[in-house]
Protein backbone atom coordinates (compact mmCIF):
# COMPACT_ATOMS: atom_id res chain seq x y z
CA UNK A 1 0.00 0.00 0.00
CA UNK A 2 1.26 2.97 -1.18
CA UNK A 3 0.13 6.87 -0.23
CA UNK A 4 0.39 9.27 -2.62
CA UNK A 5 -1.18 12.45 -1.68
CA UNK A 6 -5.18 11.46 0.11
CA UNK A 7 -4.88 8.24 -2.57
CA UNK A 8 -4.12 4.87 -1.33
CA UNK A 9 -2.56 2.37 -4.08
CA UNK A 10 -1.81 -0.69 -4.77
CA UNK A 11 -0.01 -0.89 -7.55
CA UNK A 12 3.84 -0.08 -7.92
CA UNK A 13 7.50 -0.38 -9.57
CA UNK A 14 10.97 -0.51 -8.15
CA UNK A 15 12.46 2.19 -9.88
CA UNK A 16 15.34 1.31 -13.26
CA UNK A 17 13.76 1.70 -16.50
CA UNK A 18 15.30 0.61 -19.65
CA UNK A 19 17.84 2.93 -21.04
CA UNK A 20 16.83 4.12 -24.58
CA UNK A 21 19.21 3.93 -27.47
CA UNK A 22 19.30 8.04 -27.36
CA UNK A 23 21.15 7.56 -23.97
CA UNK A 24 23.08 5.07 -24.27
CA UNK A 25 24.68 6.02 -27.64
CA UNK A 26 25.02 9.61 -25.51
CA UNK A 27 26.80 8.15 -22.85
CA UNK A 28 29.25 6.84 -24.97
CA UNK A 29 30.02 9.54 -26.80
CA UNK A 30 30.95 11.46 -23.38
CA UNK A 31 33.23 8.30 -22.43
CA UNK A 32 35.16 8.94 -25.75
CA UNK A 33 35.45 12.30 -24.72
CA UNK A 34 33.00 13.63 -28.01
CA UNK A 35 30.81 15.57 -25.93
CA UNK A 36 30.81 17.15 -22.69
CA UNK A 37 29.00 17.12 -19.61
CA UNK A 38 26.98 19.52 -20.08
CA UNK A 39 25.65 18.15 -23.42
CA UNK A 40 25.15 14.77 -21.64
CA UNK A 41 22.91 16.20 -18.80
CA UNK A 42 20.83 17.70 -21.72
CA UNK A 43 20.05 14.65 -22.99
CA UNK A 44 19.53 13.34 -19.58
CA UNK A 45 16.76 15.61 -18.83
CA UNK A 46 15.21 15.20 -21.85
CA UNK A 47 14.83 11.82 -21.99
CA UNK A 48 13.68 11.72 -18.14
CA UNK A 49 10.82 13.88 -19.09
CA UNK A 50 9.85 11.90 -21.72
CA UNK A 51 10.24 8.77 -19.52
CA UNK A 52 8.39 10.46 -16.38
CA UNK A 53 5.70 11.47 -19.04
CA UNK A 54 4.90 7.80 -19.74
CA UNK A 55 5.30 7.04 -16.18
CA UNK A 56 2.02 8.86 -15.63
CA UNK A 57 0.12 8.12 -18.90
CA UNK A 58 0.68 4.57 -17.83
CA UNK A 59 -1.43 5.27 -14.75
CA UNK A 60 1.70 5.11 -11.98
CA UNK A 61 1.39 7.14 -9.06
CA UNK A 62 5.17 6.95 -8.29
CA UNK A 63 7.53 7.60 -10.51
CA UNK A 64 11.24 7.93 -11.25
CA UNK A 65 13.84 8.91 -13.30
CA UNK A 66 14.65 5.69 -14.42
CA UNK A 67 18.09 5.80 -12.72
CA UNK A 68 18.83 7.50 -16.10
CA UNK A 69 22.02 8.95 -14.82
CA UNK A 70 23.67 5.81 -13.47
CA UNK A 71 25.19 3.27 -14.64
CA UNK A 72 25.13 0.92 -11.72
CA UNK A 73 22.15 1.34 -8.71
CA UNK A 74 24.70 0.99 -6.42
CA UNK A 75 27.95 2.27 -7.03
CA UNK A 76 27.37 5.41 -8.24
CA UNK A 77 25.58 6.61 -5.20
CA UNK A 78 28.95 4.85 -3.09
CA UNK A 79 31.38 7.26 -5.28
CA UNK A 80 29.51 9.99 -4.57
CA UNK A 81 30.08 10.16 -1.12
CA UNK A 82 33.46 12.00 0.45
CA UNK A 83 36.22 9.27 1.37
CA UNK A 84 35.03 6.88 -0.65
CA UNK A 85 36.68 6.36 -4.88
CA UNK A 86 35.84 4.35 -7.43
CA UNK A 87 37.77 1.83 -8.27
CA UNK A 88 38.38 -1.81 -9.97
CA UNK A 89 38.85 -5.37 -8.97
CA UNK A 90 40.21 -7.99 -11.15
CA UNK A 91 36.76 -9.27 -11.48
CA UNK A 92 33.29 -8.36 -11.69
CA UNK A 93 30.48 -10.06 -9.65
CA UNK A 94 29.79 -13.71 -10.66
CA UNK A 95 26.08 -14.15 -11.52
CA UNK A 96 24.10 -17.46 -12.56
CA UNK A 97 25.27 -17.44 -15.93
CA UNK A 98 27.04 -14.16 -16.96
CA UNK A 99 30.17 -11.93 -15.33
CA UNK A 100 29.35 -7.99 -14.78
CA UNK A 101 32.02 -4.91 -15.15
CA UNK A 102 34.47 -4.92 -12.74
CA UNK A 103 33.93 -1.61 -11.01
CA UNK A 104 34.17 -1.42 -7.04
CA UNK A 105 34.26 1.27 -4.20
CA UNK A 106 37.13 1.78 -1.93
CA UNK A 107 37.47 3.95 1.01
CA UNK A 108 40.51 7.00 0.82
CA UNK A 109 39.32 8.79 3.68
CA UNK A 110 36.89 9.44 6.58
CA UNK A 111 33.31 8.49 4.66
CA UNK A 112 31.29 12.20 4.28
CA UNK A 113 28.25 13.26 2.94
CA UNK A 114 28.79 15.70 0.23
CA UNK A 115 26.26 18.68 -0.44
CA UNK A 116 26.90 17.97 -4.33
CA UNK A 117 25.95 14.38 -4.19
CA UNK A 118 24.70 13.03 -7.81
CA UNK A 119 21.62 11.69 -6.07
CA UNK A 120 20.41 15.08 -4.43
CA UNK A 121 21.07 16.89 -7.58
CA UNK A 122 19.39 14.15 -9.91
CA UNK A 123 16.06 14.08 -7.41
CA UNK A 124 16.09 17.54 -7.33
CA UNK A 125 15.46 17.68 -11.38
CA UNK A 126 12.83 14.58 -11.03
CA UNK A 127 11.18 16.70 -8.61
CA UNK A 128 10.72 19.26 -10.66
CA UNK A 129 8.64 17.50 -13.16
CA UNK A 130 5.96 16.90 -10.58
CA UNK A 131 5.56 19.52 -8.52
CA UNK A 132 2.35 20.39 -9.61
CA UNK A 133 0.87 17.33 -9.36
CA UNK A 134 -0.83 16.09 -6.54
CA UNK A 135 -1.76 12.77 -7.94
CA UNK A 136 2.13 12.16 -8.68
CA UNK A 137 5.02 12.01 -5.90
CA UNK A 138 8.17 11.31 -6.65
CA UNK A 139 10.67 8.52 -5.28
CA UNK A 140 14.30 8.42 -4.60
CA UNK A 141 15.91 4.89 -4.94
CA UNK A 142 19.32 4.63 -3.03
CA UNK A 143 21.93 1.50 -2.51
CA UNK A 144 21.54 0.46 1.44
CA UNK A 145 24.32 1.37 3.78
CA UNK A 146 24.43 -2.52 4.29
CA UNK A 147 25.40 -2.93 0.97
CA UNK A 148 27.64 -0.12 1.04
CA UNK A 149 29.67 -2.03 3.77
CA UNK A 150 29.91 -5.26 1.85
CA UNK A 151 31.79 -3.23 -1.23
CA UNK A 152 33.97 -1.53 1.11
CA UNK A 153 34.72 -5.05 2.30
CA UNK A 154 34.28 -7.00 -1.33
CA UNK A 155 37.99 -8.46 -1.67
CA UNK A 156 41.15 -7.81 0.49
CA UNK A 157 42.27 -4.97 -1.22
CA UNK A 158 39.16 -3.08 -0.05
CA UNK A 159 39.07 -4.74 3.27
CA UNK A 160 42.87 -2.89 3.63
CA UNK A 161 41.98 0.49 2.06
CA UNK A 162 38.94 0.61 5.05
CA UNK A 163 41.15 -0.62 7.59
CA UNK A 164 43.89 1.61 6.70
CA UNK A 165 41.24 4.70 7.62
CA UNK A 166 39.06 3.10 10.12
CA UNK A 167 41.49 0.35 11.78
CA UNK A 168 39.09 -2.56 13.85
CA UNK A 169 36.88 0.27 14.71
CA UNK A 170 33.52 -1.52 13.05
CA UNK A 171 31.12 1.54 15.61
CA UNK A 172 33.29 4.05 13.87
CA UNK A 173 32.50 2.94 10.36
CA UNK A 174 28.65 2.00 10.74
CA UNK A 175 28.94 6.08 12.77
CA UNK A 176 30.53 7.69 10.16
CA UNK A 177 28.46 5.71 6.81
CA UNK A 178 25.06 5.97 8.47
CA UNK A 179 25.70 9.75 9.42
CA UNK A 180 26.52 10.29 5.38
CA UNK A 181 23.48 8.23 4.76
CA UNK A 182 21.49 9.95 6.95
CA UNK A 183 22.24 13.18 5.77
CA UNK A 184 21.35 12.32 2.21
CA UNK A 185 18.15 11.55 3.27
CA UNK A 186 17.43 14.38 4.71
CA UNK A 187 19.04 16.45 2.26
CA UNK A 188 16.29 14.80 -0.38
CA UNK A 189 13.76 15.66 2.11
CA UNK A 190 14.32 19.31 2.40
CA UNK A 191 14.37 18.83 -1.37
CA UNK A 192 10.97 17.83 -1.28
CA UNK A 193 11.47 13.82 -1.44
CA UNK A 194 8.69 12.13 0.55
CA UNK A 195 9.62 8.55 -0.55
CA UNK A 196 13.11 6.73 -0.29
CA UNK A 197 13.30 3.40 -1.52
CA UNK A 198 16.53 1.62 0.04
CA UNK A 199 17.84 -1.14 -2.23
CA UNK A 200 19.71 -4.18 -0.71
CA UNK A 201 21.67 -7.29 -1.99
CA UNK A 202 22.75 -8.04 0.94
CA UNK A 203 20.00 -9.89 2.70
CA UNK A 204 18.75 -11.48 -0.42
CA UNK A 205 22.65 -13.17 -0.23
CA UNK A 206 21.94 -14.20 3.21
CA UNK A 207 19.02 -16.22 1.67
CA UNK A 208 21.09 -18.17 -0.12
CA UNK A 209 22.82 -20.82 1.75
CA UNK A 210 25.48 -21.49 -1.34
CA UNK A 211 26.48 -18.08 -0.88
CA UNK A 212 27.05 -18.92 2.61
CA UNK A 213 30.36 -20.62 2.00
CA UNK A 214 31.89 -17.74 0.29
CA UNK A 215 31.40 -15.84 3.50
CA UNK A 216 31.73 -17.98 6.45
CA UNK A 217 31.20 -21.48 7.19
CA UNK A 218 29.60 -20.45 10.99
CA UNK A 219 26.29 -19.85 11.32
CA UNK A 220 26.85 -17.63 14.27
CA UNK A 221 29.11 -15.46 12.02
CA UNK A 222 25.53 -15.40 9.63
CA UNK A 223 23.71 -14.22 12.73
CA UNK A 224 26.48 -11.69 13.47
CA UNK A 225 26.47 -10.23 9.99
CA UNK A 226 22.57 -9.96 9.74
CA UNK A 227 22.83 -7.49 13.25
CA UNK A 228 25.89 -5.69 11.73
CA UNK A 229 23.69 -5.14 8.24
CA UNK A 230 21.04 -3.99 10.72
CA UNK A 231 22.58 -2.23 12.14
CA UNK A 232 24.13 -0.12 9.39
CA UNK A 233 20.03 0.43 7.58
CA UNK A 234 18.86 1.20 10.91
CA UNK A 235 21.71 3.95 11.71
CA UNK A 236 20.86 5.66 8.44
CA UNK A 237 17.30 5.87 9.12
CA UNK A 238 16.46 6.81 12.48
CA UNK A 239 15.61 10.19 13.71
CA UNK A 240 13.94 11.35 10.55
CA UNK A 241 10.80 13.04 9.60
CA UNK A 242 7.46 10.82 10.03
CA UNK A 243 5.94 11.87 6.76
CA UNK A 244 9.29 10.77 4.96
CA UNK A 245 8.22 7.29 3.93
CA UNK A 246 11.18 4.55 3.94
CA UNK A 247 10.99 1.39 2.44
CA UNK A 248 13.58 -1.35 1.50
CA UNK A 249 13.54 -3.70 -1.58
CA UNK A 250 15.22 -7.15 -1.02
CA UNK A 251 16.94 -8.47 -4.19
CA UNK A 252 19.12 -11.31 -5.24
CA UNK A 253 20.73 -9.54 -8.12
CA UNK A 254 19.49 -7.98 -11.24
CA UNK A 255 21.88 -8.20 -14.37
CA UNK A 256 21.51 -8.27 -18.11
CA UNK A 257 18.12 -10.37 -17.09
CA UNK A 258 20.77 -13.04 -14.53
CA UNK A 259 20.95 -13.62 -11.13
CA UNK A 260 23.32 -13.93 -8.13
CA UNK A 261 21.51 -15.27 -5.43
CA UNK A 262 18.66 -17.87 -4.75
CA UNK A 263 16.33 -18.98 -1.70
CA UNK A 264 13.60 -18.31 0.35
CA UNK A 265 13.19 -15.32 3.15
CA UNK A 266 13.28 -17.39 6.12
CA UNK A 267 16.48 -17.04 6.94
CA UNK A 268 16.60 -13.87 7.67
CA UNK A 269 13.13 -13.23 8.15
CA UNK A 270 13.19 -12.41 12.10
CA UNK A 271 16.01 -9.78 11.92
CA UNK A 272 15.01 -8.13 8.44
CA UNK A 273 11.19 -8.64 9.20
CA UNK A 274 10.96 -7.69 12.71
CA UNK A 275 13.89 -5.26 13.13
CA UNK A 276 14.57 -3.35 10.13
CA UNK A 277 13.24 0.25 10.86
CA UNK A 278 11.36 0.71 7.70
CA UNK A 279 7.58 1.21 6.46
CA UNK A 280 7.76 -1.54 3.79
CA UNK A 281 9.37 -3.75 2.36
CA UNK A 282 9.49 -4.69 -1.76
CA UNK A 283 10.09 -8.51 -1.85
CA UNK A 284 10.99 -10.60 -5.13
CA UNK A 285 8.61 -13.67 -5.41
CA UNK A 286 8.94 -13.87 -9.08
CA UNK A 287 10.07 -17.06 -9.20
CA UNK A 288 10.93 -20.74 -7.42
CA UNK A 289 14.08 -19.09 -6.53
CA UNK A 290 12.20 -16.90 -4.08
CA UNK A 291 10.69 -19.63 -1.74
CA UNK A 292 7.11 -19.45 -0.09
CA UNK A 293 5.52 -16.56 1.83
CA UNK A 294 5.41 -17.96 5.03
CA UNK A 295 8.19 -15.85 6.31
CA UNK A 296 5.62 -12.82 6.20
CA UNK A 297 4.36 -14.23 9.44
CA UNK A 298 7.28 -12.07 10.71
CA UNK A 299 6.16 -9.04 9.22
CA UNK A 300 5.59 -6.20 12.22
CA UNK A 301 2.05 -5.40 12.33
CA UNK A 302 1.42 -2.78 10.21
CA UNK A 303 4.08 -2.80 7.74
CA UNK A 304 3.30 -2.79 3.89
CA UNK A 305 4.76 -5.48 1.69
CA UNK A 306 5.08 -4.68 -2.13
CA UNK A 307 4.80 -7.97 -3.68
CA UNK A 308 7.21 -8.56 -6.83
CA UNK A 309 5.44 -11.11 -8.69
CA UNK A 310 6.00 -10.20 -12.38
CA UNK A 311 9.52 -10.61 -13.38
CA UNK A 312 11.71 -7.74 -15.10
CA UNK A 313 13.96 -10.39 -16.47
CA UNK A 314 11.66 -12.09 -18.79
CA UNK A 315 9.34 -10.60 -21.90
CA UNK A 316 6.33 -13.36 -21.35
CA UNK A 317 3.34 -11.94 -19.07
CA UNK A 318 2.50 -13.53 -16.46
CA UNK A 319 -1.52 -14.57 -16.30
CA UNK A 320 -3.39 -12.39 -14.46
CA UNK A 321 -5.23 -14.84 -12.97
CA UNK A 322 -2.23 -16.59 -10.98
CA UNK A 323 -0.93 -13.18 -9.90
CA UNK A 324 -4.38 -12.90 -8.24
CA UNK A 325 -3.86 -16.24 -6.58
CA UNK A 326 -0.88 -16.15 -5.53
CA UNK A 327 -1.81 -12.77 -3.84
CA UNK A 328 -4.55 -14.08 -1.98
CA UNK A 329 -2.03 -17.03 -0.70
CA UNK A 330 0.12 -13.81 0.42
CA UNK A 331 -2.44 -12.46 2.23
CA UNK A 332 -2.72 -15.24 4.60
CA UNK A 333 0.17 -13.93 6.28
CA UNK A 334 0.02 -10.23 5.57
CA UNK A 335 -3.43 -8.19 5.41
CA UNK A 336 -4.54 -7.40 2.08
CA UNK A 337 -4.99 -4.09 2.59
CA UNK A 338 -1.11 -4.18 3.49
CA UNK A 339 -0.48 -5.88 -0.01
CA UNK A 340 0.65 -4.25 -3.36
CA UNK A 341 1.85 -5.75 -6.78
CA UNK A 342 4.91 -4.82 -8.41
CA UNK A 343 7.30 -6.04 -10.86
CA UNK A 344 9.97 -8.21 -8.89
CA UNK A 345 13.10 -5.98 -9.67
CA UNK A 346 14.17 -3.12 -12.20
CA UNK A 347 14.40 -3.50 -15.76
CA UNK A 348 17.78 -2.17 -15.71
CA UNK A 349 19.77 -1.73 -12.34
CA UNK A 350 22.33 -1.42 -14.61
CA UNK A 351 22.64 0.50 -17.98
CA UNK A 352 23.05 -2.77 -19.20
CA UNK A 353 19.18 -3.61 -19.05
CA UNK A 354 17.82 -6.88 -18.97
CA UNK A 355 16.39 -8.51 -22.12
CA UNK A 356 13.06 -7.25 -23.27
CA UNK A 357 12.22 -4.02 -24.96
CA UNK A 358 10.85 -1.20 -23.83
CA UNK A 359 7.51 -2.10 -25.58
CA UNK A 360 7.16 -5.44 -22.95
CA UNK A 361 9.00 -3.32 -20.20
CA UNK A 362 5.36 -0.83 -20.49
CA UNK A 363 3.42 -4.41 -21.35
CA UNK A 364 4.43 -5.28 -17.53
CA UNK A 365 3.40 -2.04 -16.10
CA UNK A 366 0.22 -2.47 -17.26
CA UNK A 367 -0.16 -5.87 -16.46
CA UNK A 368 1.27 -4.97 -12.85
CA UNK A 369 -1.70 -1.67 -12.59
CA UNK A 370 -4.53 -3.46 -14.65
CA UNK A 371 -4.14 -6.86 -12.25
CA UNK A 372 -3.76 -4.70 -9.21
CA UNK A 373 -7.15 -2.70 -9.77
CA UNK A 374 -8.85 -5.92 -9.80
CA UNK A 375 -7.89 -7.48 -6.48
CA UNK A 376 -7.75 -3.99 -5.06
CA UNK A 377 -10.07 -1.99 -7.07
CA UNK A 378 -7.80 1.10 -6.93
Amino acid sequence: MTQVATKTTHFDIVGSFLRPKELKEARSAFNKKEIDQAQLTAIENKLIQDLVKKEIQHGLKIVTDGEFRRSYWHLDTFWGFDGIKHTHQEHGYIFHDVETRNDSAQVEGKIKFNPNHPDLLAFKFLQAQVADNEDVIARQSIPSPAQCYAELVRGPENIAALKAVYGDDLDAVIHDLGLAYHDLILALYDAGCRDVKIDDCTWGMLSDKDFWKLMTDDVDDLQRLQEIYLAFNNEAIRDIPEDLRISTHVCRGNYASSWAAQGGYDTVAKELFGKENVNAYYLEFDDDRSGDFAPLAEVTEGKDVVLGLVTSKKPELEDPAVLIKRVNEAAQYVDLKHLSLSTQCGFASTEEGNHLTEEQQWQKIELVVNTAKQIWHD
